[in-house]
């Protein structure tokens, strides 16, 4: 499928392109703005990638490019897991928020892609007059082997460290596998996102919904992270030293630790940390006994019964309080 462009629409090859965006709905069957010669909707560009085909785009694309791209999502009544994807050519540059939570396929690109990035990594391109993107998960996970251009990555040990400089969102998002991420420096929003298995330690600072959804695997921030974090945890770890508003909103299961105190949203709940606790602590963050001591401890409380469960659009539960 090939399509030429005269302006920058937005969310181009978007899987998730159905939902409300400031208050105004957005249809996967509307024909994409500023198309020469050609009349193709988001969805028919989705469907091309679904069936494995490659999109060839020439001219400039804007924000949430390829969002998702290879995820059979559950709100469309998909798996809720990785599937195969074809790639996308783009002739131009490319916007803020690209390949957040994209789980496989390439992006080809012959221009920049602005930041931040989403779940995403640069590698040796094979075609020549492009830049290749592949996802972050399906390089610690898949079987085959790129070359990364700036980044280091070791595949027998599945450890990726990440000292690029690039600010990155949905980082590792639904990693199954026990692979291990070291970001030197900050990262955006939803790290960890729906991940099942591997570590993700980042030693600056994370965005919005850190570890949200998270369903197993570790994610550890030696410093701040921000809104809603922890919210709709199903299972596995996250550690941080401070967060900004509430944690572990219509959390099911899993645990916070937090080195400052911070406020939880129900079900979640402060609790006594355990010898068992402070193990973890030390095995995931590095520091001493004394140190692991000092963190606090939060899980789902005992009036979870007093909570409803309410499927989301991804096929996700999160607990709301009765009235």
């Amino acid at each position: 499928m090939e399509l030429e462009l005269t302006s920058v629409p937005d969310n181009v090859c978007d899987y998730t392109f159905n939902f409300y965006w400031y208050e105004k709905k957005l249809e996967p069957s509307a024909v994409i703005p500023g198309q020469k010669g050609t009349e193709y909707t988001y969805q028919q560009l989705v469907n091309e990638l679904k069936k494995g085909n490659d999109v060839h785009i020439k001219g400039s694309v804007g924000g949430r490019f390829a969002y998702s791209l290879g995820v059979g999502l559950a709100h469309f009544g998909g798996s809720g897991k990785s599937e195969a994807a074809g790639n996308i050519f783009v002739e131009g540059n490319v916007g803020p928020e690209a390949g957040m939570g994209m789980s496989a396929g390439s992006l080809y690109i012959t221009g920049d892609i602005e930041q931040p990035f989403g779940n995403i990594i640069e590698v040796v391109s094979d075609v020549e007059g492009y830049r290749k993107f592949i996802s972050i998960t399906e390089l610690l996970c898949g079987k085959g082997v790129e070359e990364l251009c700036g980044n280091d990555f070791d595949a027998v040990n599945g450890k990726l460290i990440l000292d690029d400089g690039i600010l990155r969102g949905t980082l590792a998002s639904r990693c199954n596998c026990d692979a291990e991420v070291l970001v030197k420096g900050d990262v955006y929003n939803g790290t960890g996102l729906l991940m099942e298995r591997g570590n993700v330690n980042v030693q600056g600072n994370a965005g919005l919904n850190t570890g949200a959804h998270l369903n197993g695997g570790s994610v550890v921030v030696e410093g701040t992270v921000g809104e809603f974090s922890g919210a709709y945890m199903k299972a596995g770890t996250l550690i941080f030293n401070d967060a900004k508003g509430y944690v572990g909103a219509g959390m099911l299961g899993g645990t916070i630790y937090s080195k400052k105190k911070v406020t939880p949203a129900p079900p979640a709940e402060k609790v006594r940390v355990g010898g068992q606790n402070i193990s973890i602590v030390r095995k995931l963050t590095g520091a001493g006994r004394v140190e692991s001591m000092l963190y606090n401890k939060y899980e789902v409380g005992e009036e979870k019964e007093q909570y409803v469960k309410v499927k989301m659009r991804d096929g996700s539960i999160f607990m709301r309080k009765l009235d």
